[in-house]
């Protein structure tokens, strides 16, 4: 690999961000691969366009016959190879997550080539095999990551539900605004939600009325959003409805 093409870190410089290639003291320059790699993946995320824009200026400053196209093909297909390289690696491997880092970052040094790319070297084969390559494995993390959260999500999850007997409804529905009003000894709200839409859904998602679902705009009037204001729309349960009444247990000696 020709280092000539890349700008070689002066000696002693010690900055600690740097987009220079190499050691701040003598390094074997046989080990450049190396080095431009350690400093890709080092540089901050928004120094990526002027770190390919610093070495480019010094490639040409140093080749009367070069070109950015010849320089920009070089660049590829170091970034190129290297993220194949790492694409192909087993996901069990012990360095996964370094790997991954690693690849996230090559792919952000694509994105800036192929916006670049006034030659459309990015549209040969190898690269467009590369780039699928690596929107196939970044697909299959998302899925990996979205089953994992179905799972979970899906884990208290039941077919079966809570059957009301035809024309009792209400009287449920009764029960549970009775329940929003329960305190504990200390006058706490035994149950709490921010709004009424909570209960609401949970009486449709978990109970039926003779078989059949109960119909979340056909209960909403009877939990107005404001108890203090219910609105015109709201309506109370009706009498014949309010069978049951909670009350507190006596205190026991």
């Amino acid at each position: 690999m020709s280092v000539t093409y890349f700008r070689p870190r002066d000696r002693f410089d010690f900055s600690k961000i740097t987009l220079d290639i190499g050691n701040p003291l003598q390094w074997d320059r046989s080990h450049f691969l190396k080095h431009f790699f350690k400093r890709v993946v080092a540089i901050p995320e928004g120094c990526i366009d002027e770190f390919y824009q610093r070495h480019l200026a010094y490639y040409l400053s140093h080749h009367t016959d070069g070109t950015a196209e010849i320089f920009f093909k070089y660049f590829w297909s170091l970034i190129e190879r290297q993220l194949k390289v790492l694409l192909g690696k087993d996901v069990y491997d012990k360095h996964h997550l370094k790997n991954e880092r690693e690849i996230e970052r090559l792919q952000k040094f694509t994105a800036l080539l192929i916006s670049l790319d006034r030659w459309n070297v990015h549209k040969s084969n190898d690269a467009v095999i590369a780039q699928q390559e690596s929107e196939i494995l970044a697909l299959k993390k998302e899925l990996t990551q979205l089953k994992a959260d179905l799972k979970k999500a899906t884990t208290l999850e039941t077919e079966g539900y809570i059957n009301i007997p035809e024309g009792y409804r209400n009287v449920v529905l009764h029960l549970h605004l009775q329940m929003q009003e329960l305190k504990t000894p200390e006058g706490k709200e035994l149950m709490f939600s921010q709004t009424q839409s909570v209960w609401m859904k949970m009486i449709c998602k978990y109970f039926r009325e003779g078989d059949k679902e109960i119909n979340y705009e056909t209960i909403r009037r009877y939990f107005p959003s404001d108890k203090r204001e219910p609105g015109d729309k709201h309506a109370d349960i009706p009498a014949k409805a309010k069978l049951f009444t909670i009350n507190p247990a006596k205190k026991r000696s």
